[in-house]
């Protein structure tokens, strides 16, 4: 696949006054003023519940109308709380098949104009049908398959504050983040209950914002190398296993198959943890670690910006802020910016040849993996 990211862009996450449009267009108009406003063939527009939480539709025609793209062909994309991913998916395809030169790809979310509990009641229509109707909610499954994890290898809650301060502590380097003050082990503890054993800063927060991105035909510094996603039942009920997230591990195995590349030769990851537990699934699901493992690994300092894995540099979501549609663009823009070293304040140490991105979509049912870097890298 001779397909790369030639730009990237976004708009700050947080609580911000603009409406939805704005912000994808601020994504989306530095993205092209970062190859000069060249042409673009195509807008690949994800967002995961533009109607549902902003009363607005027709998103990809109002944001080519905003930012000038009229001679352009569009489409909206999305796969629930892994829309950024699936659309960042459907452009590199479009223009791997020779239909288009460049193209690009914007997603993003506005979720703080609404009370808390309306936007957990339309996130939650991305679950089962029988899991709505019983009251499920997001907090409410995972803190499940935290209970469930943590009974099976005899995980503390400890490990998941110790995500979450690893998360603002990066978080804080982020002039993009919603959260720019780091937290202690103390204020995790201190704060409210919301599902058994998760409290509210083991949980990715409500937020606005975009990013964006131009695929180019040809290969750069962050070529495309490997593309990969999942399904899983969509009742956590009928899965075999919770405690791993089949559609993350399907996803992983299909995109190192297509980067004819292993796990050992990926440099870092940017991974979804919308709740702390899931980063230790996800090191586990990619393979950077095996079952039950994940916790001594970030007891180790591994996975921070000066281990031997570096995760989530940005912040992830946790730190970073999750706009649902969103989020999985904004991993491969950091994957993508640590590749050409364009990070800023974010950059790691040491030069990074191979990065992956890793998003989740409901609670787990349609998980993606991206792999990028130099082509040949190892």
């Amino acid at each position: 696949m001779r397909v790369h990211v030639e730009s990237t862009g976004l708009a700050r996450f947080g609580r911000r006054s603009e409406d939805l449009v704005d912000l994808l267009a601020e994504a989306g108009s530095a993205a092209l003023e970062g190859i000069g406003r060249k042409t673009v063939d195509a807008l690949f527009v994800g967002t995961m519940a533009a109607g549902s939480l902003n009363d607005v539709e027709n998103v990809t025609s109002r944001l080519a109308d905003r930012l000038g793209l009229e001679s352009s062909a569009g489409w909206r994309v999305e796969a629930a709380s892994a829309t950024g991913a699936a659309v960042f998916h459907a452009a590199a395809m479009a223009v791997a098949s020779g239909q288009f030169q460049r193209v690009l790809v914007v997603a993003g979310e506005k979720m703080t104009n609404l009370p808390t509990p309306d936007v957990a009641r339309i996130l939650s229509r991305s679950l089962a049908p029988q899991e709505q109707v019983a009251g499920a909610t997001m907090p409410a499954l995972a803190a499940l398959v935290a209970q469930l994890y943590a009974a099976r290898y005899g995980t503390t809650t400890a490990i998941f504050d110790l995500v979450t301060v690893l998360a603002r502590a990066a978080a804080a380097r982020n002039p993009f983040a919603q959260f720019q003050i780091p937290v202690t082990t103390e204020e995790v503890v201190e704060s409210r209950m919301v599902s058994t054993p998760l409290r509210l800063l083991h949980c990715s927060a409500i937020s606005d914002g975009a990013a964006a991105l131009v695929l180019s035909k040809g290969e750069g510094t962050a070529s495309v190398l490997g593309l990969g996603q999942g399904f899983d039942q969509l009742m956590v009920a009928d899965r075999e296993d919770v405690t791993s997230f089949r559609a993350s591990r399907v996803a992983a195995e299909r995109a190192y198959t297509m980067a004819r590349l292993t796990r050992k030769e990926i440099s870092f990851a940017e991974l979804h943890d919308a709740f702390a537990p899931f980063l230790l699934i996800d090191l586990e699901d990619i393979g950077v670690c095996g079952p039950g493992e994940a916790g001594r690994w970030l007891e180790e300092g591994a996975v921070t910006p000066e281990g031997r894995f570096p995760v989530n540099p940005s912040g992830g979501l946790l730190g970073r802020g999750h706009p649902v549609g969103a989020s999985g663009l904004a991993q491969i823009v950091e994957v993508s910016r640590q590749l050409t070293r364009e990070s800023g304040s974010t950059q790691l140490a040491r030069p990074m040849r191979v990065g992956l991105a890793q998003s989740i979509g409901g609670l787990a049912s349609h998980n993606f993996v991206t792999i990028l870097g130099h082509r040949g890298a190892s």
